[in-house]
């Protein structure tokens, strides 16, 4: 069952949007009605794409006051951390697969001001997590293999969603439960019954059928119906 007191949050991700535009993308979010931008840094190596870094956040941090969702698909992330805390970030999210010491790492973001979160890969368990969750901000659930947008929701996360919103009512109840990948209008219910509370999107949001605005609301307005049904 998800904790009742965590809000719903829809992160729309910039990562199938218009990168010549990204100042209108963060803007169109912003009035739509996002809760926060997600920003997917990627450089190569962890995942097979290179996305963008530092100096592109801080032009879109001076683009949008909304929350700014920096998920590091990186090597060795600690070694950047100020750079990202410096061009903006909100809350920083590192991978446990990436981090030789994650302990460390989170207590570096929190040190730099910045919320911390730690993602977990499809294939990774949660126990890997286990013993960090209770000094973060979120734990992000990949529900696809990072790297690219736009692929297809893998079906097992519902299960590894739940079994995680368990954990963490145990060991940190107000800690935010993320998901990344694949999730539209038509399966945001399900993440949402399964506990998840922060829900990044990416062509669910910017697409040619409607408005990042209507699908913002289309999206809120599915989420907040699964809320109250049983699980």
């Amino acid at each position: 069952m998800f904790h009742s007191q965590l809000p719903i949050k829809i992160a729309p991700s910039i990562l199938t949007a218009d990168f010549g535009h990204l100042a209108q993308v963060a803007q169109a979010a912003e009035q739509g009605g996002a809760d926060y931008l997600h920003l997917d840094v990627m450089d190569g190596r962890f995942v097979p794409n290179l996305s963008f870094g530092p100096m592109v956040i801080e032009r879109i941090r001076a683009a949008t006051a909304l929350p700014l969702d920096v998920h590091l698909m990186i090597e060795e992330p600690e070694r950047y951390l100020a750079d990202y805390a410096h061009a903006g970030a909100t809350l920083i999210t590192v991978h446990a697969e990436a981090c030789r010491h994650l302990h460390r790492t989170v207590q570096m973001i929190a040190e730099l001001g910045c919320r911390c979160g730690v993602a977990l890969n499809p294939a990774t368990p949660l126990e890997a997590a286990r013993e960090i969750v209770p000094f973060v901000d979120m734990i992000l659930v990949m529900s696809v293999n990072p790297g690219f947008g736009a692929q297809r929701f893998i079906e097992t996360s519902t299960n590894k969603l739940r079994r995680m919103r368990h954990l963490l009512d145990d060991l940190n109840p107000l800690c935010d439960l993320e998901v990344d990948g694949g999730v539209d209008v038509h399966n945001i219910d399900d993440v949402v019954r399964a506990g998840a509370n922060v829900i990044v999107v990416g062509s669910a949001v910017y697409n040619s059928r409607a408005t990042p605005g209507e699908n913002i609301a289309a999206l809120r307005e599915a989420a907040s119906r699964a809320r109250y049904q049983e699980v």
